[in-house]
């Protein structure tokens, strides 16, 4: 394939914040070492990258830098050459909405118009207005790793409490823009089959315009550092705390059920818990303070080294475009729990023990199968671990990238 110029567009790419700036520097590398020059503009926080990666800072306010009032109206009166697109990302974020995918898509925009040399842009995820405009003028790849419309179904699920909805539905009012704009895309990628699904039935997209490529990981990081020992009583998950989707409060629980068995066990989280939010009050009651901790900020190997000193990871989310912490801890062979739901299943084949979601005694019960029979689900595990380096790598992902690539610019072309 000849050797292009690539932009990589992202409204925000927090390096240790979710997948984001996971999927940014994992694709952006991919497509450097194939040749190809890397630009990537993001809104703030910006991703961390590799070295022959090309950074293009487009600020926005970023407002979501602090909750206080006075510290965001601060910001908003010290931005100089306001634009009303500034006006809007204050105003809609003081009424308690999400608006920098919008006003990313139109800083984008706007950038291009005066940068358009670029051979194609890959848009992740912000699937705003912007995008239609930019895919007039040049060939557009969008990345929707899955439907926000799922994040917003299982938030509205966890509460009944009347504000507590009444704020959400203000948050998640960026999807009306998604639902129209992602009907108008051409050319959709999307890292699951299960994601292609909701796409289609949530955003009305004709499925003929989505191509499925699976999220790539980076195989020589993730390792199973077999020096390291293990300690054997020691759970490990990746979540998000008080975000619903990932139902961490189910491991919490089963946590709790098994300390009269188990005295030792303990709970490593790698997130962050909201100090005085859901997670850490559901800890206080649930008397296991001492048995869960939380870390954050962690690279890829440091990561990889905590699942190589825990016994079992868990995944006991309610629904997951595509679990990156489902490949991450089978890449380094530790016995795998993970909820038989969404992408999950077809990401883990054989390879995990598979558990219905919100069943705090079906976790409970498969916890204790492994530490009562643990030769046998580290042999899976290993096994495990070949599955992703044959499925998941990324020099056979970014050769299906390139394919879509080349496609997305012969179609352009062509019209």
């Amino acid at each position: 394939m000849q050797k292009l110029k690539i932009a990589i567009l992202s409204y925000r790419s927090a390096p240790f914040g979710g997948g984001q700036g996971i999927y940014i520097h994992d694709i952006s590398k991919a497509l450097s070492l194939m040749g190809h020059q890397v630009d990537v503009i993001s809104g703030p926080p910006y991703p961390n990258l590799s070295e022959k990666i090309n950074l293009v800072k487009l600020p926005g306010l970023d407002l979501f830098q602090t909750f206080s009032f006075k510290d965001r109206l601060r910001i908003f009166i010290k931005k100089k050459n306001k634009r009303a697109i500034d006006f809007y990302e204050f105003f809609s974020t003081f009424f308690g909405g999400f608006p920098e995918m919008r006003t990313f898509g139109e800083r984008a925009k706007k950038f291009l118009d005066t940068n358009h040399h670029y051979d194609i842009v890959i848009d992740n995820q912000s699937i705003s207005y912007g995008m239609l405009k930019i895919q007039k003028k040049l060939p557009l790849l969008e990345i929707i790793h899955h439907p926000i419309t799922k994040d917003y179904k299982f938030e509205l699920q966890s509460s009944s409490s009347f504000m507590y909805r009444l704020s959400r539905h203000r948050w998640y009012s960026f999807l009306k823009m998604h639902k129209k704009v992602a009907p108008q895309l051409k050319k959709i990628v999307t890292p699951s089959i299960n994601s292609l699904k909701d796409i289609v039935n949530d955003f009305n997209v004709n499925k003929e315009n989505i191509t499925v490529i699976n999220n790539g990981l980076d195989i020589d990081v993730f390792i199973p550092f077999k020096e390291i020992k293990r300690n054997q009583t020691k759970l490990i998950t990746t979540a998000s705390a008080d975000v619903a989707l990932k139902g961490l409060d189910y491991t919490l629980k089963s946590v709790a059920s098994l300390a009269n068995d188990f005295p030792e066990i303990s709970l490593l989280v790698i997130g962050k818990m909201k100090k005085g939010g859901h997670t850490s009050r559901l800890i206080d009651e649930l008397g296991i303070k001492d048995k869960v901790s939380f870390k954050t900020g962690l690279t890829k190997e440091e990561i990889a080294k905590e699942y190589a000193s825990s016994s079992i990871a868990i995944v006991s989310s309610l629904y997951e475009g595509f679990g990156y912490p489902v490949i991450e801890a089978m890449s380094c062979e530790i016995p795998l729990i993970a909820t038989n739901v969404s992408s999950i299943p077809e990401l883990v084949g054989d390879y995990a023990k598979l558990i219905p979601p919100k069943n705090m005694n079906e976790l409970s019960s498969s916890i204790r199968s492994i530490l009562n029979d643990y030769s046998h689900y580290k042999k899976i595990a290993v096994n495990g671990r070949q599955h992703i380096v044959d499925n998941f790598n990324w020099l056979k992902i970014t050769e299906e990238y390139e394919n879509i690539i080349s496609k997305t610019i012969n179609d352009f072309h062509k019209c």
